[in-house]
């Protein structure tokens, strides 16, 4: 773990003498040209952005389709969603439209979609569920057009 640049001891770490960017230090993409991919869940598809795949960082855009219930599932570090378009819920509450929610290490739940969405996912880990881990494109495909198993948050 690096130093904090704000205390003496990380000064060392602070920036010095002529700067110069990065060439190719920055990737750009473009979402709305990329094709959406079957995730291993039915009714949730996904646009991959970034992955480290050894760290098991992600972030990707997923649409869910309305009534879409993804299974009960761990997160084994924070998760961060940002809610694009439609809503999303789980027993704590809603995410609508716009909106932002954030997930504890180590939290368990099942989320499910009545209107459909698309959310910004963000994820240091996959999430843990009973026969994988993660978002996969492809892949065998796990029913999820039921009802949530767990109460959901009233509007």
């Amino acid at each position: 773990m690096s130093a904090n640049p704000a205390t003496p001891a990380g000064a060392a770490e602070r920036l010095h003498g002529r700067l110069e960017p990065t060439p190719g230090g920055s990737v750009y993409l473009k979402p709305d040209e990329m094709d959406w991919k079957p995730s291993q869940f039915e009714g949730i598809e996904i646009k991959v952005l970034y992955e480290d795949r050894e760290r098991g960082e992600m972030t990707c855009l997923l649409r869910w389709q309305p009534g879409t219930t993804l299974p009960f599932h761990k997160h084994p570090e924070i998760e961060q969603t940002y809610v694009i378009s439609g809503s999303f819920s789980d027993h704590d509450g809603i995410a609508r439209a716009g909106e932002f929610v954030w997930r504890k290490p180590q939290s368990m739940h099942e989320t499910h979609s009545a209107e459909g969405c698309v959310i910004l996912a963000i994820y240091r880990k996959p999430n843990i569920f009973r026969n994988s881990a993660g978002f996969e494109p492809g892949g065998k495909r796990i029913p999820t057009d039921r009802a949530p198993a767990t109460p959901q948050a009233k509007a």
